[in-house]
């Protein structure tokens, strides 16, 4: 469908927009494509095939050859073989790639109906680097994989039919120029000193997102806030502000927005190249003491440059046998939910390889359905969590920082603050790496340079007095900030109740309620009261919040299976007289397990209480039957338990077995189905140029019978008999006065002349026919009729418009009077 959604789209550009357009579709390699010669019957325009170094230029379209990836670079197209020719190919994605590190904000990506999610992922590269994203409306949509695909991920900026695309981006372009002109420019670093409708846009920020962008860098923060002005149509912040009031979404909109999320695997490779061959190895020979390093990743994105440092340290301990058994903990950290989920996810597509060398994929990556899986080792290696680093706790005891081209977007105050809590967040010896254009500008007594040109530092250690004074007034930052208050109340002693019954309440709920606590709907403990500690204890190893980690042995297995029955039943569910190991012997306890679907803020969590049961006469005696039992045949016990353990290894194996084969099965129907899905859309395309092409055809056809129309009654309107024949003379078309002359039906199309009757005394026609064919000189005679009718009789070749024979032409005129008139003369001139 993608071809009728471009002549939609192309039928509305004026010839001079100013624009250059490039046209990319998944084409059949193995067949010529006429999409250049087709799209230019629907557009001034001048359309072209694009080819190798070809300058783009405003105001004309360029297509993608068959066969090819097309990118720009420097404002010229490049052409390239793809990797895999039969396989799932993606040159949309590289399309737009690579218009973005080109082009950045002023790139515009459109895409149109086309089935599989090819252009979601080149549409995040330019909406991340401030560029407009297009996007056809997918009920508009013949095939609606590739809108559909674009749209969830929440890539477009316009979504609307084809036909009104290029009025909506001319629209947004002159938006753009009047949003970036009147409006005052964004001076200062207080609120005191914004605008008042940008005060308005921060603090609507902040209030729904509790971040504060007013000391991000104003150029940055006006271009961001400018373009989705543009994208509404809105001309001043005044307007936009109100918009935000009144739509709570574009608030989040315009939060992701001014999240910049560029990265790629090893950006700037001197860097790891340095890293990997002197300041890893340095590194580990300074902190000999610490079998574990720990680094910080700030500002991490979707986890490209984590992964990338966990892969250089795995590389560098491997290389150096007296280091094999040190290990690397690397927290990273972005403000964006949406970039540390797919950071969590370790999933890259294939244009990584571009960045990536060969040894490094096959070794910590796996290919999975047109993506780079992470491998497990190295995704372990990386825990990423969501933090604002302006507000949030810093981790701490650090022995590298990376800060990569993050403080560029904060204003001169916000960085001065940072700085000295990168000194504090590192240990002696720590390592701080900034981006190409940062700098630690005046706190070179924090950091020493390792690389200046790298911008590779050395944590300073002996700082003088001053120092110290500068770390004192910097650390916390911006405390003096206004912060959100915390959605759980303080730990610290409540506020005095202001009257008898609550301050009777309060106590009551203190010392007398059960213990309790409440979980989210993945068992994480959200709330604690009471004294809980003879039901839960902290797990070994990593801090883990869970309940199912957090209870005791007898415990887990019924209350486990009493959050699952409280999910499909409205009452509670009570588990009686469970046994615990106490410190004083077994305790019995009971349980009472209870969905929460009030207040809202609860909804889709449980509540769990616990109640010490006191043992009865009856309990004791239950108990100690109990303990004889157990006492009296535990090999019993043991043997079962064996028993069970074996049938599980079995069923794990065969599990195993069965997962395996249908791993293997599935990544062959997968291999096949991604070379079904291009070659589907390869023929779709074809299909497309093929019914333009036959719609064309039979256009020429109607004209061609209307012509054949309008000759067939200009024959026949003229008083000249006419016979067409072919090259065997064989009779080819013939007037109505023809058949008066020749004996001729319908059916006689196709007949030799010389099986014809004629009314003509005229027995050498035939050869004098083949004469003129042979010779191809006229030949004209006179020829007296059976009916005394006397005919002018013309023999002539046929020529084809490229000037070919292709036989002959008969024409009869009637000379009758002119003989009579000639005879009556002759007649009257006798003396």
């Amino acid at each position: 469908g993608g071809f009728a959604a471009l002549e939609q789209f192309l039928r509305q550009v004026p010839p001079r927009s100013g624009l250059a357009y490039v046209v990319v579709q998944h084409l059949d390699p193995t067949q010529k494509a006429m999409l250049a010669e087709l799209l230019q019957r629907v557009t001034p325009l001048p359309v072209r095939q694009a080819e190798e170094m070809m300058r783009v230029e405003p105001d004309a379209v360029y297509v993608i050859p068959p066969d090819t990836e097309l990118s720009v670079v420097h404002g010229v197209l490049h052409l390239e073989k793809p990797a895999e020719p039969r396989g799932l190919r993606l040159p949309i994605n590289v399309l737009f790639s690579s218009l973005a590190r080109d082009q950045r904000e002023r790139s515009i990506a459109v895409v149109l109906s086309g089935m599989g999610a090819d252009g979601t992922l080149g549409l995040q590269a330019i909406k991340a680097l401030g560029g407009l994203t297009v996007v056809q409306q997918p009920d508009s949509a013949q095939f609606d994989s590739m809108p559909r695909s674009a749209v969830a991920a929440g890539n477009a900026d316009i979504v609307a039919p084809p036909a009104e695309l290029p009025a909506r981006i001319f629209a947004y372009l002159a938006s753009l120029r009047a949003a970036s002109g009147p409006e005052p420019a964004i001076e200062g670093t207080t609120d005191t000193s914004l605008p008042t409708p940008l005060q308005d846009i921060f603090r609507l920020l902040q209030g729904h997102t509790r971040h504060d962008f007013s000391l991000y860098k104003s150029s940055t923060v006006h271009r961001r806030i400018e373009r989705r002005m543009a994208i509404h149509s809105l001309t001043t912040l005044a307007q936009y502000a109100d918009f935000l009031r009144q739509n709570a979404q574009e608030i989040g909109l315009l939060f992701k927005e001014l999240l910049i999320g560029v990265t790629s695997f090893f950006r700037d490779a001197a860097v790891w190249q340095h890293l990997a061959d002197f300041t890893l190895p340095d590194l580990l020979e300074r902190q000999a003491k610490e079998q574990k390093l720990r680094a910080w990743v700030v500002g991490c994105s979707s986890g490209e440059e984590a992964y990338s440092l966990a892969m250089v340290f795995e590389e560098v301990r491997q290389r150096l046998p007296q280091h094999r058994d040190r290990t690397l903990q690397i927290f990273a950290s972005d403000l964006s939910p949406d970039a540390i989920a797919t950071a969590r996810g370790g999933r890259f597509p294939e244009s990584v390889s571009s960045s990536v060398s060969a040894q490094r994929l096959e070794r910590f990556f796996s290919a999975h359905d047109g993506t780079y899986q992470i491998s497990k080792h190295i995704r372990d290696m990386v825990m990423f969590a969501q933090q604002n680093i302006v507000l949030d706790p810093p981790f701490t005891k650090l022995d590298m920082l990376f800060c990569r081209n993050l403080l560029i977007y904060f204003d001169p105050l916000l960085q001065r603050k940072l700085f000295p809590l990168f000194h504090y967040s590192l240990r002696p010896g720590g390592i701080l790496l900034l981006g190409s254009s940062e700098t630690v500008g005046k706190f070179n007594r924090l950091f020493s340079p390792i690389d200046l040109k790298l911008r590779l530092y050395l944590r300073q250690d002996n700082l003088p007095i001053v120092g110290f004074d500068i770390l004192a007034k910097s650390f916390p930052p911006l405390s003096n900030m206004k912060k959100e208050l915390p959605v759980s109340p303080p730990t610290s002693p409540a506020k005095a109740p202001d009257n008898l019954q609550k301050a009777a309440d309060h106590v009551l709920l203190q010392v007398y309620a059960p213990p309790a606590v409440v979980v989210n709907n993945v068992g994480d403990i959200v709330y604690i009261s009471g004294r809980t500690g003879k039901y839960l204890e902290p797990a070994a190893g990593k801090a883990n919040w869970n309940l199912y980690a957090m209870l005791r042995e007898a415990l887990r297995s019924p209350v486990a299976d009493a959050l699952i029955k409280i999910g499909t039943q409205s009452e509670a569910v009570q588990l009686r007289g469970l046994q615990l190991q106490a410190p004083g012997g077994v305790q019995s306890v009971d349980i009472t397990v209870q969905a929460l679907r009030e207040p809202a803020a609860l909804q889709g969590m449980a509540m769990i209480v616990f109640r010490d049961v006191m043992a009865g006469p009856g309990d004791r005696k239950r108990q100690s039957t109990v303990k004889a039992a157990h006492a009296a045949d535990p090999q019993q016990y043991q043997d079962e338990i064996q028993t069970l353990r074996e049938e599980t290894r079995t069923s794990k194996e065969l599990l195993q077995s069965a997962n395996e084969e249908l791993q293997s099965t599935n990544e062959e129907l997968q291999s096949a189905n991604e070379e079904l899905t291009t070659s589907k859309e390869e023929m779709q395309s074809m299909n497309e140029e093929l019914q333009t092409v036959n719609t064309e055809m039979q256009t020429k056809l109607d004209d061609l019978a209307l012509a054949q129309s309008d000759m067939k009654n200009v024959l026949n309107s003229t008083d000249i008999a006419i016979l067409f024949l072919d090259q065997e003379l064989n009779v080819r078309r013939f007037t109505d006065l023809a058949a008066k002359i020749i004996n001729l039906r319908e059916s006689d199309i196709g007949r030799p002349l010389s099986d014809l009757t004629t009314s003509l005394q005229y027995p050498g026609l035939h050869d004098d026919a083949l004469e003129t064919l042979r010779t191809l000189v006229f030949t004209e005679k006179q020829i007296m009729a059976n009916d005394d009718r006397w005919l002018s009789v013309r023999i002539m070749p046929y020529r084809t418009l490229e000037n070919v024979i292709d036989g002959a032409v008969i024409t009869f005129v009637d000379i009758t009077a002119t003989k009579n008139l000639e005879a009556k003369l002759r007649q009257d001139s006798k003396p």
